[in-house]
Order: structure tokens, then sequence, then C-alpha cells
């Protein structure tokens, strides 16, 4: 899984009525939340097809 994140540019905007600081935090958390599972799988799909070439590589890493 890659270490680095670099976000270059995040706008972010919301109109609501009510407690706009509250939504906001639970909007944030379920959406974020979602971008994490699918980077993570991603990120493990990207390692099992590095470990699928390397099958049968002498020079292989591992």
């Amino acid at each position: 899984m890659p270490k680095n994140l670099i976000i270059h540019d995040l706008e972010v905007r919301f109109q609501v009525e009510g407690d706009d600081g509250a939504l906001f935090t639970r909007l944030f958390n379920k959406h974020i939340q979602a971008w994490a599972r699918l980077y993570e799988d991603q990120c493990a799909r990207a390692e099992r097809s590095d470990d699928d070439r390397r099958l049968g590589d002498p020079g292989g890493r591992r």
C-alpha cells in the first residue's frame, strides 16, 4: 500500500439547515470511510497483481 497521499486541492461546500457542523462531520466520516475502503481494495489488488507477475520469475523479490 502506498505510504504517501498528497491532496493537491480540496474544496468542500455544503448548505444545510440545522446543525451544519454535526451534519458535515457525519457525512464526511461516511464518505471518507467509503473512499478509504475503495483505496485499500485498490492497493490490495495492485499488490496481488504484482505478486502474480512475480510467479516463476527467478529474479522476483519474493
